[in-house]
């Protein structure tokens, strides 16, 4: 499977990036093509400046602002996350290439009155995401997980029907230790490896 990692974080030396290396190592190990996203190291513009959004829903292929990026997108057969929860959700830069990049025409089609928009991300069969959380698991459970629900349920709906998705969340991060990290990252590639 062609997968889209897709990673958000401006430390070089984070944890994050050493979970994203574990990711990648497994993800290959097991026979699957790795497209690295690295949206910090790429200087990713997240703002949507006012031109692009005056004509957000007439937005193609041909006219996207990012073609680079649509076409990606439009390549991976899985995409996965790896960032670290703020304020319980992405990072901006995140949410901002969700803006810019998964736009009407690329990721779904928008339908005529009110009925439902169709996806369009139909060859995207695997979703995941692995973020650090400074909450526990219980206060984020609470909150109400928004980047869980932005992913695994907004982006998720517009992939195939039967996609399957990962969501692995080291949680209290700002009181990890060593070991805790360790263990997570294991985790992280015992699931990663069944995929």
């Amino acid at each position: 499977m062609r997968i889209l990692l897709v990673y958000c974080h401006p430390v070089a030396e984070s944890y994050c990036a050493a979970l994203r290396e574990a990711a990648i190592r497994t993800l290959k190990i097991t026979g699957h093509e790795v497209d690295l996203l690295d949206l910090y190291d790429e200087k990713f513009d997240p703002v949507m400046q006012s031109e692009e959004e005056l004509h957000y829903n007439a937005t193609t292929l041909d006219t996207h602002p990012l073609p680079a990026q649509a076409e990606r997108v439009r390549q991976a057969e899985g995409l996965l996350f790896v960032y670290p929860t703020w304020w319980y959700g992405p990072p901006a830069m995140l949410k901002g290439w969700l803006d810019r990049v998964l736009t009407p025409n690329v990721a779904y089609q928008l339908s005529p009155g009110d009925r439902p928009i169709r996806p369009l991300l139909t060859q995207i069969r695997f979703i995941g995401v692995i973020t650090t959380c400074g909450a526990t698991r219980t206060w984020s459970n609470l909150m109400g997980h928004p980047g869980r629900r932005m992913l695994l349920r907004g982006v998720r709906a517009l992939c195939a029907r039967r996609c399957k998705s990962l969501y692995l969340a080291h949680y209290s991060m700002d009181q990890s230790t060593a070991e805790t990290r360790a263990a997570f990252q294991r985790r992280v590639e015992k699931y990663l490896a069944k995929i």
